[in-house]
């Protein structure tokens, strides 16, 4: 009997962190999300970072499987994981893949990402 589940990693669905708050429809989603955002503070202990975005909106990320990573406040940082959330506690992305974007144009970023949902859109309704 063939197995249902992909055997193949999900890349992530590229989102704003302020795309991941209620009633947005990407919690809607289940699967796999790739964020970007400041590095706000680092806890060595519990392996839990939270990162910020330009408009103030954070989010905890676990780094606890992220190996070979320098973590440094106020650098730009990029996760791919799933999130996740336990009982009476706030979501967080168990990150699996994360990397130090430094020097990546935010602006340039993010109207790359809008044009590329602009593009996606139409291919949808074109097929």
């Amino acid at each position: 009997m063939a197995s249902t589940s992909s055997p193949y990693v999900q890349p992530g669905v590229i989102v704003r962190l302020r795309e991941l708050q209620p009633p947005s429809p990407f919690l809607q989603l289940s699967g796999t999300f790739r964020v970007m955002g400041r590095l706000m503070s680092y806890d060595i202990e519990t392996g839990m970072a939270i990162i910020c975005d330009e408009d103030g909106t954070s989010l905890p990320v676990c780094t606890q499987h992220i190996r070979n990573l320098q973590f440094r406040t106020n650098s730009l940082f990029q996760f791919i994981g799933e999130l996740s959330s336990q009982p009476h506690q706030e979501m967080y992305l168990q990150a699996r893949v994360g990397r130090n974007v430094d020097g990546i144009d935010v602006k340039l970023y993010n109207r790359a990402l809008e044009l590329r949902r602009k593009f996606e859109a139409k291919f949808k309704l074109d097929t």
